[in-house]
């Protein structure tokens, strides 16, 4: 089992006027392959966990993606390259959250060295999970 970490400064938007700069982590464990794992204000009292689809993190680094819990969209600079993505999680509560692109995408890509895109079911113990609980 291989695990690949990655933890920075991010935007949590209170408000269109308020903006805080928690601390926030992904992590990524070859032993759930199809999984990250992103851990908002990591130092704070209460840190939110959120756990979602690894392609879905991709495909919403580039163009919008998810629905319900987890949503999200790139955000784009001057240039018209995407520069950071929003995360929007929760259901009657959300929260609005803005992520680096550089980074978490060098983290991603760390991530499918390890386990490739599409190779994520391969270690599956098929055998294993079939049988019945004791």
């Amino acid at each position: 089992m291989k695990q690949c970490h990655l933890s920075l400064k991010i935007t949590h938007w209170v408000s269109f006027e308020l903006a805080l700069e928690p601390n926030c982590e992904f992590w990524y464990d070859t032993h759930d392959p199809l999984a990250v794992t992103l851990v908002f204000d990591t130092y704070g009292k209460r840190p939110a966990r959120w756990v979602f689809s690894r392609d879905l993190l991709a495909e919403g680094m580039t163009a919008r993606a998810g629905e319900g819990d987890v949503v999200l969209w790139p955000l784009y600079d001057l240039d018209d390259e995407p520069s950071a993505f929003s995360v929007r999680v929760g259901g009657a509560r959300t929260a609005l959250f803005e992520i680096p692109t550089g980074p978490v995408a060098q983290w991603l890509d760390a991530t499918y060295a390890m386990v490739p895109r599409g190779a994520e079911l391969d270690r599956v113990d098929w055998n294993e999970l079939l049988q019945p609980a004791e």
